[in-house]
């Protein structure tokens, strides 16, 4: 945790990384109420002093003057003309209720929208809290970060296996064949697949003799160091999987193993992926029929493989289906749940449920207002929220909380999003600072740094590729109300408390959430024990930290409360300041199934129709024309890390690359302008002349597009860059799970 060293050397901290998911260990060093240094922790035995760019500029985040200390009321209706005055806590938050609570009783419930951004899942306030704002403002118009990323995992696996989070990961340590598609990890360092030090991962697979193939229309630096790059057609991958499929089970090559006792509609995936023959799909996704083939077999041949896809699978046309179809090849290989192959994570805050039949998943219990698309998730497409703000009648959103969310950056037809936010009667964001969303806040309520609060990453451990658990203090005392306050405090003031009701009333609600039903189970270790005597027992200097120990003394590692006295407490995390090695990830199925069948359900009806369209659109060939697909780099994440130098200096990221032959053919240079436009707007950006992406496809960088009026972001908008978001199309979703088309999008380049 926190060592003292009376010397001039300073004090020692260790904690976790809080900007991406890879959770690597950091140890810092603070001298004169400042962090003097900042490096990788060599004792934490997850990511054995790995660190990227990113981790070591926590001080400068910390320290960045544009970032907001105290709240912001916005004085005017233009944000480019308008002030914005600090204000005291209770002034902002009367000001919250003097503008929100009219809304609710004039309009009703829907009429209030909430926008949970990315980082919300790297605080324990966002992860443990939302839900309560959400649901205290009981709204049916829920949106987040999730449906422009990741939405169609959580529910090919709700599907699967019956839970939205029941998501296997690469056991990347052990496997003998990584096949990874739109997934680029030696600059985005992971996503659902927590793994420090993910590149050295990577080279060790090579090391011991495995093998590492990268399916992706770019030649990635991820690419670069594998054993093959397969420059696939955007949007194709799908159908890539689906051949794949066709080949091991008509070559008598698939193999499902133990898997095959509790899977149901094996005997059908012939049937199902028939039409997509190696030879019928090779034209549509640019990868000859014999390559097909043979990354088919090598998978089967493998001793153990993983097949692992991500965002540049999910942000496509049929998101869901390729998101399916990696979990199919997992199956039908025999290396779903084994040593080397994809596997179950076993957190230690896991609440533990007996095995058996589950209600199974659902989507659609509800429809957006103006284009009626389904819930997901008890999500709607963050793609249609302009469309509820514009469209008049009942229901339309007047309101909207956003927190630690950038939406005008980072989702569908951003333009049409940014003049919708201006419309609105009340807007709050939670947020450290002051950009291209909160600009269009009335209140900004900016919660501590990510140096004053606790860290314990419960989303990511939930997804890490050894079970490992850490947890460690503030480095600094926070100077205003933590984020879980924050809130608390909306959610009181939505659910008509007032502003100055007491926000302990959230915490303790949120304890007994957890404590009652482990109380109300006769099998459980606390069975019958009064749930306030279980409270007064928690640890941790926060409210959140309470909570989660709650949830770890509950878990599968957890001390029950005593009546496993070995077992883990959160205060035990907290000794061990490098954190604690859980083990390797071991077999977890058939128990961890909640299908209404206790199965893998591998063809559920949602897969089969949209497999359906799938074989339409490959009847229909190829689109003709460029196509557009985005890329990310190491030193950002999204759009929340373009404000410190330290991160964006150097020769500008920002631009459009372009295949030589294609360059040529349009009459362009390395470092010409260009304008690139689409069905949704235009933006006119540098080009780089490039052989790393595939004829036929241009890149632009995604979380760009700084320096609008009202801002308040001086490095960001010194290196301002272009929204690809302009360019993305709102109408183009992933139907079963309604997430953005972010790449594949059609384009034409032009000379500027």
């Amino acid at each position: 945790m926190t060592t003292t060293d009376p010397s001039p050397t300073g004090v020692t901290h260790h904690r976790t990384c809080p900007l991406c998911e890879a959770t690597c260990g950091l140890e810092l060093t603070v001298r004169d109420g400042r962090v003097a240094r900042i490096r990788g922790d060599r004792d934490n035995p997850f990511s054995r002093g790995y660190l990227c760019p990113k981790g070591s500029v926590l001080q400068h985040l910390h320290a960045d003057p544009d970032r907001l200390r105290r709240p912001l009321i916005r004085r005017g209706q233009d944000p480019a003309t308008a002030t914005y005055e600090e204000v005291s806590w209770p002034e902002a938050f009367a000001e919250v209720e003097r503008r929100l609570v009219p809304v609710l009783e004039r309009h009703g419930r829907d009429a209030v929208a909430v926008y949970l951004g990315n980082p919300s899942a790297h605080t324990l306030s966002g992860i443990l809290y939302n839900r309560v704002l959400v649901r205290a403002l009981g709204t049916r118009n829920v949106f987040s970060a999730s449906t422009v990323d990741q939405m169609p995992k959580h529910v090919s696996c709700g599907l699967l296996f019956g839970g939205p989070l029941l998501i296997p990961v690469p056991d990347l340590d052990r496997t003998d064949h990584l096949l990874m598609l739109g997934a680029n990890p030696l600059e985005s360092n992971g996503s659902l697949c927590t793994a420090p030090d993910f590149p050295g991962r990577l080279r060790a697979i090579r090391a011991r003799g495995g093998r590492v193939v990268v399916v992706d229309p770019r030649r990635t630096r991820t690419a670069e160091e594998a054993d093959e790059h397969v420059a696939v057609r955007p949007g194709t991958d799908a159908h890539l999987l689906c051949a794949m499929a066709q080949v091991l089970v008509t070559e008598g090559l698939a193999a499902p193993g133990r898997l095959a006792a509790f899977t149901t509609g094996l005997e059908d995936v012939g049937a199902a992926v028939a039409a997509f023959t190696p030879e019928a799909v090779a034209p549509f996704c640019g990868v000859d029929a014999g390559t097909i083939r043979r990354l088919a077999r090598d998978l089967a041949a493998a001793p153990t493989a993983a097949v692992y896809g991500r965002i540049g699978t999910h942000t496509t046309a049929f998101g869901t289906l390729a998101a399916w179809a990696v979990d199919l090849l997992n199956v039908l290989t025999g290396n779903l749940d084994r040593p080397g192959g994809a596997m179950f994570p076993t957190p230690a805050h896991e609440r533990l449920r007996p095995p058996g039949p589950g209600r199974g998943y659902r989507t659609g219990r509800h429809r957006s207002r103006v284009r009626g698309y389904p819930e997901v998730n008890g999500e709607l497409p963050v793609a249609t929220l302009a469309d509820e703000i514009e469209t008049p009648g009942e229901g339309r959103v007047r309101a909207l909380v956003t927190v630690a969310g950038n939406p005008v950056v980072s989702t569908p037809d951003a333009g049409r999003l940014d003049a919708a936010l201006a419309s609105l009667e009340c807007m709050v964001s939670v947020d450290i600072y002051r950009n291209e969303t909160t600009r269009h806040a009335h209140v900004i309520l900016p919660p501590p740094s990510a140096l004053e609060r606790s860290e314990c990453h419960l989303a990511f451990f939930g997804l890490s590729v050894r079970n490992y658990v850490s947890w460690s203090p503030p480095v600094f005392e926070p100077t205003g109300p933590g984020e879980h306050e924050i809130i608390a405090r909306l959610a009181l003031i939505a659910s008509g408390q007032g502003a100055s009701a007491d926000p302990g009333t959230i915490d303790e609600l949120l304890v007994a959430g957890v404590l009652g039903p482990a109380v109300a189970d006769p099998d459980s270790p606390v069975g019958g024990r009064p749930v306030d005597e279980l409270a007064a027992a928690l640890w941790g200097p926060t409210a959140p930290d309470r909570l989660v120990d709650a949830m770890v003394r509950l878990g599968p590692y957890g001390d029950g409360f005593g009546a496993r006295p070995d077992g883990l407490t959160l205060e035990r995390v907290a000794a061990s300041p490098h954190g604690i090695d859980l083990g390797p990830l071991t077999p977890r199925l058939p128990d961890l199934l909640r299908t209404p069948s206790a199965t893998i359900e591998l063809l559920p009806a949602a897969i089969v129709a949209d497999l359906g369209r799938a074989r339409a659109a490959l009847a229909e060939g190829p689109r003709e024309g460029l196509v557009l697909v985005g890329r990310r780099h190491l030193r950002s994440n999204n759009s929340w890390m373009h404000n410190l130098t330290q991160l964006v200096k150097g020769r500008p990221r920002c631009t459009l690359q372009v295949h030589p032959d294609d360059a040529a053919a349009a009459g362009l240079r390395d470092g010409d302008r260009a304008e690139v436009r689409s069905r949704a707007g235009a933006v006119v950006v540098p080009v780089e002349v490039t052989d790393a992406v595939r004829p036929g496809v241009v890149s632009l960088p995604h979380g760009w597009g700084h320096g609008q009026p009202g801002t308040a972001l001086a490095v960001a908008a010194a290196h301002a860059g272009v929204n690809s978001n302009l360019l993305t199309d709102g109408d183009a979703l992933d139907p079963l799970s309604g997430n953005a088309v972010l790449n594949g999008i059609p384009v034409t380049v032009t000379p500027v």
